[in-house]
């Protein structure tokens, strides 16, 4: 897939499209909500100093991961400029950069927690994306991955949620389409060990906490 053929599927969704769902649409905010939980149970006694969110999208997922560890420094990348314009905007606490995950540009051991939440399923090769996010990652560190784990009843209500409703803007946005099998075999393939997973959203989302090797 070319660059103007992604860039088309990156203009589909308005760069505001996660605040305004948050706040207008009571699913989507249930779900997020939901997801946080999740990740806070998860990360408890974390104590990171440098944090690094891997697709940040339009920053609203990161402000909430920097809510979560106040006294850490953030960063958030993400490859669609627009996005990243608006999230500097809005929340100027967090540096934000343009960045292709598949070619992150920091130092080897960089950071003590890594986030990827939902966007592996948007990149063109996860696995190397998943590569660069241990290339980035110290040896005490922990990566946290999270999506939707290609349940039958979350691609049951994306079909109709894509195409019938409020979410099409999110159509053919999903260049790789993962289960939770799959998810996991990518991530071992890339040097990981899981040591905690949670299924959550009815089964509909899974989040790993990953360490090195």
């Amino acid at each position: 897939m070319n660059k103007a053929e992604l860039e088309k599927i990156w203009g589909q969704v308005p760069v505001d499209y996660y605040e305004r769902g948050i706040a207008n649409n009571f699913g989507q905010r249930l779900w997020h909500d939901r997801k946080f939980q999740v990740i806070k149970k998860l990360c408890f006694g974390f104590t990171p100093q440098k944090i690094l969110d891997v697709g940040s999208n339009s920053g609203g997922m990161t402000a909430k991961i920097a809510n979560l560890f106040p006294k850490s420094k953030v960063t958030g990348v993400d490859v669609y400029q627009k996005a990243v314009d608006f999230a500097t905007k809005h929340f100027p606490m967090i540096s934000f950069l343009v960045a292709d995950g598949q070619n992150l540009p920091f130092k080897n051991k960089e950071f003590d927690l890594i986030f990827c939440l939902e966007t592996l399923e948007h990149v063109v090769n996860p696995q190397k994306t998943l590569l660069e996010i241990k290339r980035c990652l110290n040896n005490k560190g922990r990566a946290v991955i999270s999506m939707d784990s290609g349940s039958f009843l979350f691609k049951f209500l994306w079909f109709f949620w894509v195409k019938f409703g409020a979410g099409k803007v999110w159509d053919g946005a999903h260049l790789t389409n993962f289960n939770k099998k799959s998810l996991k075999k990518k991530i071992l393939e890339a040097g990981f060990l899981i040591e905690k997973e949670k299924v959550s959203h009815f089964g509909m989302a899974i989040t790993f906490v990953l360490k090195k090797k």
